[in-house]
Order: C-alpha cells, then sequence, then structure tokens
C-alpha cells in the first residue's frame, strides 16, 4: 500500500489516528528506508508518529523491515550490542569503558551509532582516542574486540531517517528502533536504555513481543551504561521472558574521585585508561552491569 494511505491513518492527531499492524508497519517502514517515498512524505511519517507514538506491534514491524534490509556483522558466539547514539552533553561517556570491560571478559562487542546532534560529544570520538576507529566496512568481529560501525554501513536509509532530525528538531521512530535492533548475524544481547519511564515501558513490551535477548536499563544521559554515581534499574530478556535484575538506588549522587568533570573526548579516555589499568576502580554500578551481562549471555 502507498505511503500516502499510511499517513492518512496515523495522521489523525493523538486522539484519532490509527494504529497500523505490524506487517503495516514493515510495508511501510520499509518504503521509507528504500527511499522510494518524497522527502515530504518522510517529514509527513516522522511527524505523524512523533504525535501519535509508537505502539509494541509498530515498533516490531519497523524492526522486520529494518532487519530484513541491514548488512548483518557476521559473529562465531553471541555478541553484545552497544548502539549509541545520544551521546553526552553534560557527563562523561562511559559506554566505551563498558564496551571495553566486556571485551577484557573475552566477548565480542558491537558498538553502533552516529552523532544526531551537534552539540555532544560522541563514544565514535572517545573510541577513536581509545585507539579503536569506526569501521569503513562490515567484517566478521572476535571475541575480545571492541567494533564501532556508523549506522550509515549498516543501512544508509537508516542514517538518512536519523537525520531528519537535524532538519525538523525532533525525534521520529528510528531514534527508538537503533536502541532495539540486532544488526548481528546471529545472536546476540541487546544493551539498551531509556531516557523517560514510558519509554521503558514502550521498549519493554517491545523486546517481549520480538523475543529479544536483551538488558534494559536507565541510561546515562541517553547511553546504555549505568550511571557511575548511583546504580539504576536493570531489567533482563533472554527470549523475551523478562526478569528484574537490579533496583534502582535511591538517595544521593556518589562524588567519584578521579571522574572526569566534562564530557571532554581526550579526559574521558585518559580516565578510561586508568581505570583499565587498575589506578582507578570500576565505578561500582558499572562493575554489576558487567556482571548482570556476563550472566544473561551464557543464557543465550
Amino acid at each position: 500500500m502507498g505511503i500516502g494511505n499510511y499517513i492518512r491513518e496515523i495522521g489523525r492527531g493523538k486522539e484519532g489516528a490509527r494504529s497500523l499492524s505490524r506487517v503495516q508497519a514493515a510495508d511501510l517502514f520499509g518504503q521509507v528506508l528504500d527511499g522510494t517515498v518524497t522527502d515530504l512524505e518522510v517529514g509527513a511519517f516522522c511527524l505523524a508518529m512523533r504525535i501519535k507514538g509508537e505502539t509494541p506491534e509498530e515498533m516490531a514491524g519497523f524492526l522486520n523491515a529494518t532487519h530484513a534490509r541491514l548488512q548483518h556483522v557476521p559473529a562465531q558466539q553471541p555478541v553484545v550490542v552497544l548502539p549509541s547514539y545520544n551521546g553526552a552533553r553534560k557527563l562523561p561517556g562511559l559506554l566505551p569503558l563498558l564496551a571495553l570491560l566486556l571485551a577484557r571478559e573475552g566477548l565480542p562487542v558491537l558498538v553502533h551509532g552516529t552523532p544526531t546532534e551537534s552539540a555532544r560529544v560522541y563514544t565514535s570520538e572517545v573510541l577513536l582516542d581509545l585507539d579503536i576507529p569506526a569501521q569503513k566496512a562490515i567484517k566478521s568481529i572476535a571475541n575480545g574486540e571492541v567494533q564501532f560501525v556508523p549506522t550509515a554501513l549498516l543501512n544508509p536509509g537508516l542514517q538518512r531517517l536519523l537525520e531528519v532530525r537535524r532538519v525538523v528538531g525532533l525525534r521520529n521512530p528510528a531514534h527508538s528502533l537503533v536502541k532495539l535492533m540486532n544488526p548481528v548475524a546471529g545472536k546476540a544481547l541487546i544493551v539498551s536504555s531509556y531516557t523517560h519511564p514510558e519509554y521503558a515501558q514502550s521498549m519493554a513490551a517491545t523486546f517481549e513481543l520480538i523475543q529479544a535477548n536483551a538488558l534494559l536499563l536507565r541510561g546515562t544521559e541517553g547511553e546504555a551504561v549505568a550511571d557511575a554515581r548511583r546504580m539504576p534499574q536493570m531489567d533482563g530478556f533472554i527470549a523475551g521472558q523478562r526478569s528484574s535484575l537490579q533496583e534502582a538506588q535511591s538517595g544521593s549522587l556518589l562524588a567519584l574521585p578521579g571522574l572526569p568533570q566534562s564530557p571532554d573526548a581526550a579526559a574521558t579516555a585518559t580516565y578510561i585508561h586508568e581505570v583499565l589499568a587498575g589506578r582507578s576502580e570500576v565505578p561500582a554500578p558499572i562493575a554489576v552491569q558487567v556482571e548482570h551481562i556476563l550472566r544473561l549471555i551464557r543464557q543465550i
């Protein structure tokens, strides 16, 4: 069905809009990713979905369309997947620390992402300072390796959809989808995060529906790493079956010695080197997150 017919269904406002079935959502999103629709139609889709909000069925359909079009990363064993799209605005971005701690345990770790705003420090910048440059082509990932794969390599259409935010200033379904997708040709544990409670509910419902293996937590500035200063809630999913892994810590934020006071990429990389060398302690919430990931991936 043409995208105009779908837009008429989802674009009737918050109260009048009708949700799509999983099959319809896959058809619609496939057209968007394939570039067979106009920029005006893409903008209308993004704004309509922003007003209506995505249902788990719709998000599952969007994921079906995306997975059918991804350049998947080959791997020999289950991979830890770390999506990184928010970047750091005030706090140091410690997703690379999480990635390297997991790789030190012998796990293959795939970080994927792209900058979506101009005024943030992104994981790719910190990884580059850690001598982990972005991949220029899709290749297999080895045990104990950290790869950073730009979104454009996985699917150029998905990259274009994410860039719509720079034009209209609003997120669209792609910004949620990239935190839920599995870009691996095989089994993976997706480590995903949310910033607002309503997203926790919708993301959990989608993981259950698509029978995903995942760890879901309240992220640090939207990134899928525990706040170094206070333990967040964490939930696990194995084949979509949800379990509570960690309760959120209450009370004041901790002041950690040595933690960079800004998100500067070079300062963050230096801090990560100090932690990996044992000269600074691994922040307790991140150490606990690593333990939960190790337990989950053994169940896959």
